[in-house]
């Protein structure tokens, strides 16, 4: 049991170092917490207190242990299926109503609270009324997997997830549960020291899954912060890069003048047409660079109170002469205010619109509708174009990786540019994708700012 307590404890710690503001990362901690107080006891109870009664029998001693064991023990027993009540309200985005997050706890505080006042002290041989107890706390268990399992998630970078989150905590959880107070109620005690084996498995899933896909949310938090850092680095250095270009082809157009002037003068006529070539070609890099500048630098936001409808409206008739072919759906109210910059999510807006236009050149339909995510309130741009490999996918995001290679005008830092202003409002932008099944891009923001 020493491993399940170093395991379980090590994993509380994780939790709440990786994020100690997060409510479902508290209780999730919590939940660990718990499990591993039950491991300390069960360490105390085999290994601890003989040793001490063999090496030197002191009843002080003796006492001391007894009590630590004794705590931990109902700690684990009462506190376990209430942490993980009260996880499964936190993850769950249906009991985020103020009155039910005041309310609900103290009311499945009653029945933990109530056996370990009532119900008599605790014993070695038998603990805890595990005939009583099984009553509220296999349902807090059975009920909380059922919110976990079926909550629904809309984004597609949370519903991978959110499979690998139930099937790292459901299972041990489920089996916590049968072993520790269902078949105890039936007269088989001490059936907890399988958890060893059961953890055996669950906790390298669990690292493996934290590391490689994210649990809660872990892995796609460090995956934006990776995207931050490059968007800062190129917004920097396309900045340096345009103003060093504009002061070298500023000279050369100098220099180009007086050689022109020269040329004129003396009636060369094939090196005025040569000096032209290189005048343009100096004109079209100081072009190119400076629209690069312009898609990357940091615009500050002017936050307003926008309607978020009519924001879209504006945006779908301007583009009225490229939806010839194209239906158009619109499912959200009338009236959705939002604080947000008009100007820069207008131009977010109108940069995902013409992606799903030109992926159905052929015609189709737009899909466009809101939903709440929590408190958050989500934009869902959908098309029914060519769609994207995962690969494709991948880098949809990444500054300078464009598909359109044949056109000079685009520098692939549409959907870099609609992200980053996605982040300085506070909240995201993702992309889910399918070749030949459309493409849905969310645009998340958030409810307060």
């Amino acid at each position: 049991m020493l491993f399940v307590l170093f395991a379980l404890w090590f994993i509380a710690s994780g939790l709440l170092i990786v994020d100690p503001g997060s409510r479902t990362m508290r209780w999730m901690s919590a939940v660990a917490f718990t499990g591993g107080c039950g491991a300390l006891a069960a360490v105390i109870s085999a290994d601890v207190i003989p040793y001490f009664q063999q090496t030197s029998p002191n009843p002080s001693l003796h006492a001391f242990f007894y009590r630590v064991m004794s705590i931990c023990s109902l700690i684990s027993y009462y506190g376990l299926p209430y942490a993980f009540a009260m996880l499964s309200l936190a993850y769950h985005p249906t009991w985020q109503k103020p009155l039910l997050r005041t309310w609900l706890p103290l009311l499945l505080l009653i029945p933990p609270l109530a056996c370990l006042i009532l119900l008599p002290a605790y014993t070695e041989e038998m603990p805890i009324d595990f005939r009583i107890v099984v009553i509220w706390a296999f349902p807090y268990i059975f009920i909380g997997s059922l919110l976990i399992a079926f909550k629904k998630e809309h984004l597609p970078a949370m519903k991978r997830t959110h499979l690998f989150t139930c099937l790292a905590l459901l299972p041990p959880v489920l089996c916590v549960g049968v072993l520790n107070y269902v078949m105890p109620s039936f007269g088989f005690y001490r059936l907890w020291i399988y958890h060893v084996w059961i953890l055996s498995f669950v906790v390298p899933f669990f690292v493996f899954t934290f590391f490689k896909y994210g649990f809660l949310g872990m892995r796609l938090l460090i995956e934006r912060r990776k995207l931050d850092s490059t968007l800062r680095a190129i917004t920097s250095g396309t900045a340096i890069l345009n103003h060093a270009i504009k002061n070298d082809v500023g000279k050369m157009r100098l220099f180009l003048e007086k050689m022109n002037q020269h040329a004129s003068d003396t009636g060369q006529t094939e090196l005025i047409q040569d000096i032209q070539v290189v005048m343009n070609a100096s004109r079209h890099i100081q072009d190119m660079i400076s629209r690069v500048h312009e898609q990357t630098q940091e615009l500050p936001l002017r936050i307003s109170q926008v309607d978020l409808r009519q924001l879209l409206q504006d945006v779908l008739d301007t583009l009225e002469v490229y939806l010839g072919k194209i239906h158009v759906h619109i499912d959200m109210p009338d009236q959705l205010m939002l604080q947000l910059d008009q100007i820069q999510v207008a131009e977010t807006v109108t940069n995902i619109l013409m992606n799903a236009i030109e992926a159905m050149s052929s015609g189709g339909e737009l899909s466009i509708k809101v939903f709440s995510n929590k408190k958050n309130r989500v934009l869902e741009i959908k098309d029914t174009g060519t769609g994207m490999e995962k690969s494709v996918l991948k880098q949809a995001v990444e500054p300078f990786y464009t598909t359109k290679s044949g056109s000079r005008n685009n520098f692939g830092l549409g959907l870099a540019y609609c992200y980053s202003v996605m982040k300085k409002h506070g909240g995201s932008l993702e992309i889910s994708s399918e070749p030949g099944r459309g493409t849905s891009v969310y645009l998340t923001f958030p409810g307060q700012r």
